[in-house]
């Protein structure tokens, strides 16, 4: 269940005839409480409740009904009870069927409300089923409640109008959606002359069947698009002589409704008796898309993007600078005049909008920014001078574009309300401008300066105003705005290489050209070149962005082109998760690069506190000279060369779970030294077992002779010959892996991947017995010193920075991390110290057996003997670099570009921001 569905659940409970026996488990069923855990619950298997008339779900919630008047008192049983802090229990829950009280236990926030109104407190027990909460959802779930209703009614609506969900009638029906939610709005705003002003018109004049109300919402529909003067009275019913003229392009063109059944016009009813008027337009509209998008229905309510996340962006990228001018201005009435001038010109653009929400937060925080010189000048109830139409997007998605509009006008009636009163919001909001500044197209086709061109430009309007909402591609908007700034921002969307739909590869080979290797790259690659070529005219640029584009094989393909376009990074961020709000969902791990084509006075480096001022942010956003990493097949070091492990392709058919190795050598004693230990990745850290058959030529007539073999390499040949081209090639030896790579005497295993969470990377030292596997590296007959190095914090952070991550993970890559690692030259008496370390290390882990490394490298468990081995071993590594251990990664990494830079001959060919050139906006030449 998602959000909506939730609340639906919780709204029908909350209507019911409360009863008290039922009622635990009837609230637990409304937030999606399998019917089995249920089933325990009731029978007391699993409800280990101490207080009467108590349930207990574990890790979840300790909830109880209560004598009547009772419901502080029992709350607080439920949170002095032992056993609610046992069973980690997440909130605490009371109610006599009249009062519901509740708290959270780890922040100690708290709601008290009547029961048959606790629906309304859905945002705060929205983590009970597995969804984070943004902040705007738990002090205000109207957005929620909005958009379960809206969808209800959008699903009947198709249901009885099949046709209006068809590609020809889409956009109708998106359409009168956006027209819908703007009367809900008007009549709790007091847009309209009377609360209830549409819903009640409906209710009253519809019949309840629902048979006329698509006549009833025709005719109020045509009224707003008519001026008082040109109202018919015998062509426009009286019910709706009453509504305002609002046009501006939302009520212009055709306006059929289609038809509503009872439970439709049921629906509508209930939508309209929300109130309104609180709408947080800045996520309302992200949630709202969903209601017309089949894919995103089943998330729905959930694709919505909380405002501090998005204030990462618009802050650093200019609203901190507003602000300093606007605390440097102080009472200045001159000063402050120029910063109100420079707000008017200033454009923000998100070639990506989707329903606007960075273009309403930045809306809203310049609103503010303007309020506040308004009032330092003594001019209160001012105008704005901030035009809606400085705020533009592309958008491919059709409701999605319609929202971001009407989500901006809402924001506009709003920011007047709060900064000038109700009175001059309302005389001044309708009739509604008829510019439209949203364009629907495709971003990565459509040329960016028709759709935002920037300072010193003009491009007139071209279509007829009344067309415009309807967001036609081929519409050139602009007004004069000589002088001014123009900021890119937004969240566009990630896809990968291989995910990517033979539109969306022509899209990204229009812009690469015939580079083929840019088809690994991330889609959003895409637009980060398009900023790039923007800001050869545009002012600055902040998007959020997969972490995968400053990282690995991505670097030396893109990284080169934001610099050939004469651009640099002003700010970033370190990775952080950018998650929505679905259940369970993980989110992605992001960064956000602000971009620049100008001279930079500073640049900064966020993490989610802070920020540190440094010299330089290079492609892998770290301070350091813009040196790009390349893969290499060799190492530059006096290490010992690594490889991916052997791979099989095999079909499975040559490996063995413990069970079946220990039968096979049971039955054929000869098979020992055959039937090897095999490990990878995940069997190394977790310490689970597995075997595989490793055969020389020479025991092929042997193992033939097995049945219980010679099964199993019939098995890998018939998979072989239809295994695809690599696997075919291999069909002379199918008793045997592809790669076949051994040791003399012992051999590294380095893991592919690695936890965050982790500070060093769990390398091991294995026997000549183990055969590893493809999934994971090694390096055959190593020396210690080469282990000293693996499991150094230095090491890490190289690799970390580097190799890319998978998620948050480190994704481990031999010709990236190992064979560019820098390193000087060790003498005989750095080696024999490292050599030592690397023996204390192995020593304590040997102390803790039969530990799994899984168990040794937690760093919250992690044995303080194993930690100390560690610390020696990067204390004597860090001193042969600088004498001393490094303070920080920070410092670490900038000595390890320093060195690469060195090795590489690189300190005069080092790539940096060109000299600001004017090139071809034709994307295809960008990657030639």
């Amino acid at each position: 269940m998602n959000a909506v569905e939730i609340e639906a659940a919780v709204s029908d409970l909350a209507a019911e005839q409360f009863d008290a026996a039922e009622f635990p488990f009837q609230f637990l069923a409304a937030f999606d409480k399998k019917e089995t855990t249920l089933k325990r619950l009731r029978k007391g298997d699993s409800n280990k409740s101490d207080v009467v008339g108590g349930v207990l779900l574990q890790s979840n919630i300790h909830l109880a009904v209560s004598p009547v008047g009772e419901t502080r008192q029992t709350l607080e049983r439920l949170k002095a009870s032992p056993k609610t802090a046992a069973a980690k229990a997440k909130f605490v829950l009371a109610t006599d069927g009249t009062v519901l009280e509740a708290e959270e236990l780890s922040t100690g926030e708290a709601i008290a409300s009547e029961y048959h109104r606790f629906a309304e407190h859905i945002g705060f027990f929205l983590p009970l089923a597995g969804i984070s909460t943004v902040r705007e959802i738990k002090d205000n779930p109207i957005d929620v409640r909005a958009t379960g209703r809206l969808n209800k009614l959008y699903v009947e609506l198709l249901r009885q109008n099949p046709e209006w969900g068809t590609e020809a009638r889409r956009h109708d029906m998106n359409h009168f959606m956006a027209r819908l939610i703007f009367c809900f709005f008007a009549e709790d705003t007091d847009i309209f002359e009377s609360r209830s002003l549409f819903t009640g018109t409906v209710e009253g004049f519809s019949e309840s069947d629902g048979s006329n109300t698509h006549h009833v919402i025709e005719a109020c529909f045509a009224a707003m698009n008519l001026k008082q003067e040109k109202r018919n009275s015998d062509n426009t019913p009286g019910y709706a002589v009453t509504f305002p003229y609002v046009n501006g392009g939302l009520f212009a063109g055709s306006t059929n409704v289609p038809q509503f059944t009872r439970i439709a016009r049921s629906y509508l009813l209930q939508a309209g008796s929300l109130d309104w008027q609180y709408i947080n337009p800045d996520i309302f509209g992200s949630m709202i898309q969903a209601v017309a998008d089949d894919e995103e229905r089943g998330a729905l309510g959930m694709h919505y993007t909380s405002v501090p996340n998005i204030l990462k962006v618009l802050n650093p990228l200019f609203l901190d600078d507003l602000r300093a001018a606007l605390e440097a201005a102080g009472d200045n009435s001159r000063t402050l005049l120029n910063l109100r001038r420079r707000l008017s010109r200033i454009r923000i653009f998100d070639p990506a909008c989707g329903s606007g929400n960075f273009l309403v937060i930045a809306y809203k925080e310049m609103r503010r920014i303007e309020a506040e010189i308004n009032a330092r000048r003594g001019e209160h109830l001012r105008a704005t001078e901030i035009s809606k139409r400085n705020f533009r997007g592309i958008e491919i998605r059709d409701f999605a574009a319609e929202i971001a509009r009407l989500a901006l006008v809402i924001a506009e009636y709003q920011c007047d309300v709060l900064h000038r009163g109700p009175l001059a919001a309302k005389a001044e909001f309708l009739p509604l401008d008829e510019m439209n500044w949203i364009v629907r197209d495709n971003a990565l086709r459509v040329d960016w300066l028709k759709a935002c061109p920037p300072e010193d430009t003009e491009v007139r309007v071209r279509e007829d105003r009344r067309l415009q909402f309807e967001a036609s591609s081929s519409v050139e908007i602009d007004f004069e705005n000589p002088g001014g700034e123009t900021y890119i921002c937004g969240n566009p969307p990630y896809l990968g290489g291989k995910k990517q739909s033979s539109e969306q590869k022509e899209e990204m080979k229009g812009i690469f050209g015939r580079n083929e290797q840019h088809k690994n790259l991330d889609y959003i690659c895409g637009f980060i070149v398009k900023a790039c070529e923007y800001l050869q005219y545009g002012t600055k640029a902040a998007l959020v962005t997969t972490n995968s584009v400053a990282q690995g094989t991505h670097v030396p393909v893109l990284w080169p082109i934001v610099y050939r376009l004469g651009c640099q990074v002003e700010f970033a961020y370190e990775s952080f998760k950018w998650a929505n709000n679905a259940q369970g969902n993980a989110g992605v791990i992001c960064t956000i690069l602000g971009l620049t084509s100008k001279p930079v006075a500073a640049k900064y480096i966020y993490d989610e506190s802070s920020r540190r001022q440094v010299a330089n942010i290079n492609p892998y956003l770290v301070d350091g000279a813009n040196i790009i990493v390349e893969s290499r097949s060799t190492n530059t070091n006096s290490l010992s060369p690594m490889i991916t492990g052997n791979a099989p392709y095999d079909g499975g058919h040559l490996f063995l779970g413990p069970e079946e190795a220990r039968r096979l050598l049971r039955e054929e004693p000869g098979l020992k030294g055959k039937v090897r230990r095999a490990t990878g990745t995940s069997e190394f850290i977790n310490g689970s077992a597995r075997y595989c058959l490793w055969f020389d030529d020479s025991d092929l007539p042997y193992a033939k002779s097995l049945p219980a073999v010679s099964s199993r390499i019939e098995a890998v040949l018939e998979y072989r010959r239809g295994g695809g081209e690599v696997a075919s090639t291999l069909t002379a030896r199918p008793h045997q892996f592809r790669y076949r790579n051994t040791c003399t005497f012992s051999q590294l295993l380095v893991p592919q991947t690695c936890s965050e969470r982790r500070e060093y990377l769990p390398a091991g030292l294995l026997s000549k017995d183990f055969i590893i596997t493809h999934a994971a590296h090694a390096i055959y007959d190593p020396t210690l010193v080469d282990l000293a190095v693996l499991i150094s914090r230095l090491h890490l952070v190289w690799a970390a920075t580097i190799c890319g991550k998978l998620k948050s993970d480190i994704r481990y890559s031999s010709n990236l991390g190992w064979n560019t690692f820098p390193l000087p030259t060790l003498t005989e008496q750095n080696k024999a110290d490292l050599t030592r370390c690397a023996a204390d290390i192995l020593l304590a882990r040997e102390a803790h057996f039969p530990a799994t490394i899984a168990d040794l490298y937690d760093p919250e468990t992690m044995p303080a003997n194993l930690r100390t081995a560690h610390d020696a071993n990067d204390e004597t590594l860090e001193r042969i670099y600088i004498g001393r251990c490094f303070r920080n990664d920070t410092e670490r990494l900038e000595k390890l570009f320093e060195m690469y830079a060195k090795a590489q001959g690189a300190a005069s060919r080092a790539q940096g921001p060109a000299k600001k050139t004017r090139v071809s906006r034709k994307t295809a030449e960008v990657g030639k």
